[in-house]
């Protein structure tokens, strides 16, 4: 019991340390495309298990690599349509990189733990 009890403590702990969600804007995306950023968009929904389960995710990776450069922008599956459909999200859950302008990776309720780090490592070793 105590050892369950620290588990779901240090999930907490993880969970509110993590890199926090940027709210996507225009502003904020544009700005992160001139700059040639590294852009992580994350289509969200907060009743989605799904999306629960990728954000824990990204935030291991970003606490695991805090001198990471990737801007992390979330966009609301439900109150963001029109960014819904200029990302060609088909649901929630969808994740795509941007390097600048360039779209480099699109996936659809990814889960995988390793396959995620594998696409937030790649991209900062291309950049």
């Amino acid at each position: 019991m105590k050892k369950l009890f620290l588990t779901l403590l240090f999930g907490l702990f993880i969970s509110s340390n993590a890199m926090a969600k940027t709210p996507f804007t225009t502003e904020k995306f544009q700005q992160a495309q001139h700059a040639e950023q590294l852009i992580l968009i994350d289509i969200y929904a907060d009743w989605c298990p799904t999306c629960r389960r990728q954000s824990k995710i990204i935030a291991e990776y970003f606490t695991e690599n805090p001198e990471s450069k990737i801007q992390l922008l979330t966009v609301d599956f439900d109150s963001q349509k029109e960014w819904v459909t200029h990302f060609k999200a088909p649901r929630q859950s969808t994740l795509l990189v941007y390097n600048g302008f360039e779209q480099v990776h699109f996936s659809v309720a990814e889960t995988n733990k390793e396959r995620i780090f594998k696409i937030l490592r790649d991209a900062e070793q291309a950049n």
